[in-house]
């Protein structure tokens, strides 16, 4: 046995394989990480399909990433760690609009009709203010961007993302999800892409050359260099927390497991965790853990017989007319591709009671292909392949009551000593890989070689990540 605090990390997306490598590194811990699945990077990971690695929707690695993260990334890809340009569009009005926004293109392209609605709204602002409190996601947006861009733009985009109306969203789905939720956030924006004016910031990103899973990747291969002992193809079994104890009961193809940890670091669905426990939660944590709803997606995957769909990287497709909300080719990310074949990704948000969840392959491409042609983009291409993924958890909805769930299980959890949950999934977050990463790292600065974790310090990083914002 050995005499080192021990740590067990659940779940192996950015999050969990970033805290397994940090607290390997130290060598003050022995470090299990579990994951059901059979690879690591969780949405984030990438996959072969018609020759090329395909990643689960459109990622990027923004510049927001803190320094220090890019630092490792790049020592962990090198070269492989490519700097792109973003080139995508948005269907506005019927008409295209360069996305990241430039401020030429939306003058040549912008419809008059939207563009005078949009400066009488901004006028509206100056001369009257709001009254009453702003509690909704619609709320907030009409108040600092106006009816004209939140109903064109905005709020159907929010109700087909995550299937109710903007009406019925917390004012917290705004601030998290929406980084250009002011005209003035909105004009610096546009700004950026003006030579000279920060460039980088959104109008860049990077990615590595042989899919965004390769970042996962690096990180997995760094942790077990560094010793920690990854367990795929692992399920959760069961979580006893007693007496200052946490221990994790797991199964995989070798039979029956159970770890004793000092300290266990939880990236798995919140809701999942909690059902996970024996003794059961408390009756009201598991009915609050009912109560937290997330949007599914389906992602689908057609190989094409051509060089290259079109030009952009991404089309971004607000409008009811098709259910799709967003196409991507990931040839345009610089990843090692065939000749003569381009797969496009199209991401469906639905339900999982929904009947398209069911749906057949052939079926999802014909729905793609009556979307490309619903809105003019190229369709005379010949199909060489097709797949789907299923993502039952992709999105948190933030209904006007989540958060009065999410703290009661967040309180709960938090009573129990040696048990940390953190990530995407673990706190009910919309965040980016580079926020996962940060969660990882600021966790790792909040344990001593002991295993002891410092509370107070761990509580101010939990605030500073309310204050993450999706980059788009």
């Amino acid at each position: 046995m050995s005499s080192q605090p021990q740590i067990a990390v659940l779940g192996a997306g950015p999050a969990g394989l970033g805290a397994a490598w940090k607290f390997a590194q130290r060598k003050s811990f022995g470090v299990s990480l579990i994951e059901r699945n059979s690879t690591v990077g969780g949405n984030a990971g990438s996959f072969p399909f018609a020759g090329m690695q395909v990643d689960f929707g459109s990622h990027r690695l923004h510049p927001a990433c803190d320094p220090e993260i890019l630092a490792d990334i790049r020592g962990m890809l090198g070269e492989d760690l490519l700097d792109r340009p973003r080139h995508g569009r948005i269907r506005l009005r019927g008409r295209w609009v360069h996305f990241p926004l430039k401020p030429l293109d939306l003058v040549s392209n912008l419809p008059l009709s939207f563009t005078a609605g949009a400066l009488s709204d901004s006028l509206k602002k100056f001369v009257s203010k709001p009254s009453g409190d702003a509690l909704t996601f619609a709320d907030v947006l009409e108040r600092g961007l106006g009816k004209t861009i939140c109903r064109d733009f905005y709020f159907p985009y929010a109700h087909k993302i995550w299937g109710v109306s903007p009406q019925e969203l917390d004012q917290e789905q705004a601030r998290r999800r929406v980084a250009a939720g002011s005209v003035t956030k909105l004009v610096l924006k546009v700004l950026r892409a003006v030579p000279g004016f920060r460039p980088k910031a959104g109008q860049r990103f990077y990615y590595p050359r042989n899919g965004y899973g390769d970042i996962s990747d690096a990180y997995h291969r760094e942790a077990v260099r560094a010793g920690a002992d990854v367990k795929l193809d692992t399920s959760v079994t069961g979580i006893e927390a007693a007496d200052g104890k946490v221990v994790v009961h797991c199964r995989n193809a070798d039979g029956d497991h159970a770890i004793a940890a000092r300290q266990v670091l939880s990236t798995i669905p919140v809701t999942h965790l909690v059902r996970s426990f024996t003794p059961e939660a408390p009756a009201d944590v598991q009915q609050a853990a009912c109560s937290l709803q997330f949007r599914a997606m389906i992602l689908i995957y057609v190989a094409l017989e051509t060089e290259q769909f079109t030009e952009f990287d991404a089309h971004y497709l607000p409008g009811p007319e098709v259910q799709i909300t967003r196409l991507s080719e990931p040839k345009h990310y610089g990843l090692a591709t065939v000749p003569g074949t381009t797969v496009l990704c199209a991401e469906l948000p639905c339900s999982p009671q929904d009947p398209v969840w069911r749906s057949s392959d052939k079926d999802l491409a014909e729905l793609v292909m009556r979307s490309l042609a619903s809105v003019g983009l190229p369709t005379g291409f010949r199909i060489l392949d097709v797949t789907s993924r299923r993502l039952p958890q992709a999105y948190p909805i933030y209904t006007r009551n989540y958060s009065q769930h999410f703290d009661r299980i967040d309180q709960w959890l938090n009573s129990l000593d040696g048990l940390l949950t953190f990530g995407r999934q673990g706190l009910f977050a919309h965040d980016n890989t580079h926020h996962a990463l940060a969660m990882a790292y600021a966790l790792n600065d909040c344990v001593s070689d002991s295993g002891t974790l410092d509370r107070a310090k761990w509580a101010s990083c939990r605030h500073a990540f309310q204050h993450h914002v999706v980059e788009d």
